[in-house]
């Protein structure tokens, strides 16, 4: 697990005037985030940088020589459909940074650590919702990448399907997520085969480890569970989004 490198709720000053290169990669990026009572520090790190996350991750590709043509993110925040009949699960997004910076800050900063109930949580739920992202597909150097956190093991899929908010066309199982995903040469992928990425932060234990080991184009951090990733950075994660891409 990453280990801070600075003070708690001290942020280093940046740099955000950083371009985009024409002909550079178009990245799409959705962020899941396990809203839970436990995970407030990560939620604390990501709007702290939402303002400069366009920037560090421009610079972070330039460094690896993958420029950035355009950035866009989503965010799907999810806590636990079965015990949290209210907002088990909040979506925005697709946001253009840096144009609409502003609009996934606000965003983020209504985003609250609460609920949760039993230790698994609903993020097979919240990576379907990812998955069915509506990706770019027209850009001739394009990259779709997901990033999930959490420091919990995730519900079955169905678990508090009766739920008022449980989303529509959810997959029935483990395998139908996986097909969606792309398994094999499976014709109901619904993410590009060369151009997505899936990077989980999460505990070492099923479903995360058994993706991380079945899943294309799969990076797992393993993280403590419980711990609320309160050792996570942001120029960490942002570190692995680009060395994936």
């Amino acid at each position: 697990m990453f280990r801070s490198r600075r003070s708690k709720g001290h942020e280093e000053p940046f740099d955000d005037q950083v371009e985009f290169q024409d002909g550079g990669y178009a990245v799409d990026l959705v962020i899941c985030i396990d809203v839970t009572a436990s995970m407030t520090s990560i939620i604390e790190t990501v709007k702290q940088g939402a303002l400069t996350f366009h920037a560090r991750l421009a610079k972070a590709m330039a460094l690896k020589e993958k420029p950035v043509g355009s950035l866009r993110i989503r965010v799907v925040a999810f806590r636990d459909f079965k015990a949290d009949r209210t907002d088990p699960v909040q979506v925005g997004g697709f946001w253009q940074l840096p144009a609409e910076v502003d609009a996934f800050r606000a965003f983020v900063s209504g985003l609250r650590a609460s609920g949760g109930g039993d230790e698994p949580e609903s993020g097979l739920e919240a990576l379907a919702l990812a998955i069915d992202s509506k990706w770019d597909r027209e850009a001739e150097r394009r990259r779709h990448v997901i990033v999930l956190f959490t420091d919990a093991p995730a519900h079955p899929l169905g678990v508090g399907s009766d739920a008022r908010h449980y989303p529509p066309g959810m997959p029935e199982d483990l395998d139908a997520l996986w097909a969606r995903w792309g398994q094999g040469r499976s014709q109901s992928a619904l993410m590009d085969a060369n151009a997505k990425r899936l990077l989980i932060f999460a505990p070492d234990r099923d479903p995360w480890t058994g993706i991380a080991g079945s899943w294309s184009n799969t990076l797992h951090q393993p993280s403590k569970a419980g711990t609320g990733l309160s050792a996570v950075e942001l120029d960490d994660v942002i570190a692995v989004i680009a060395g994936s891409v």
